[in-house]
């Protein structure tokens, strides 16, 4: 029974750990991001195939996101200028596309999900106890379905003000479940994302 409650645990931190959104970091190499300390904002347009629908763009979630990077530049000592020639520009880029993934079916018959319940076996009026094992645990009976979904992603670029170069990268795509959640969500992701920025918090 202990191993049991182990293993079901162990397979809810691992189903944890895999649906929390990963950072994906690129930097340029040989680069000193120590000599930065102001910034300036940079509009970008990308062209993407993803979903075009103002819902999804809203500005107001866009000034959100903007914000938390702000901030987490500030606690870095990197200070925003609207003048002169900054150390490097911020751009970001957020889009939503389709994506796709593997969920588990509902549980069937009120039990929890993917468990079937053992049999018992008796002889001779007594009980026979049987060590079902791998057969009778939660995954052995689980099934799978793939389900569509909408994904947005967020990008934050640091590019050299002086060389032009694309200096660092941070990006991370989180599901999207509710629009009106988008800014105070990818708000946090923007924070989460630059948590891998090389330049760490002051104090």
């Amino acid at each position: 029974m202990r191993s049991f409650l182990f293993l079901a645990v162990l397979a809810l931190l691992t189903g944890l750990s895999s649906c929390a959104p990963r950072v994906n970091v690129e930097q340029r190499a040989n680069v000193d991001f120590s000599r930065y300390r102001t910034y300036a904002w940079a509009d970008t347009k990308v062209k993407t195939t993803g979903d075009a629908n103002p819902v999804y763009h809203d500005p107001i979630a866009q000034d959100r996101i903007r914000m938390a990077i702000s901030n987490a530049l500030a606690q870095r000592g990197l200070r925003q200028v609207t003048s002169g020639r900054p150390d490097f520009y911020v751009s970001t880029h957020f889009y939503i596309d389709e994506a796709e993934r593997t969920v588990a079916n509902p549980p069937v018959g009120g039990f929890g999900a993917g468990y079937a319940y053992p049999y018992s076996l008796s002889y001779g009026g007594g009980f026979i106890p049987v060590n079902y094992g791998y057969f009778y645990n939660p995954g052995y009976y689980q099934t799978y379905r793939t389900e569509q979904y909408k994904q947005g992603t967020l990008i934050i670029d640091f590019i050299d003000a002086r060389t032009r170069n694309l200096v660092w990268r941070g990006s991370l795509a989180d599901p999207v479940d509710d629009p009106d959640r988008i800014g105070r969500e990818f708000a946090q992701n923007a924070k989460d994302i630059l948590d891998k920025f090389p330049v760490e918090k002051k104090g």
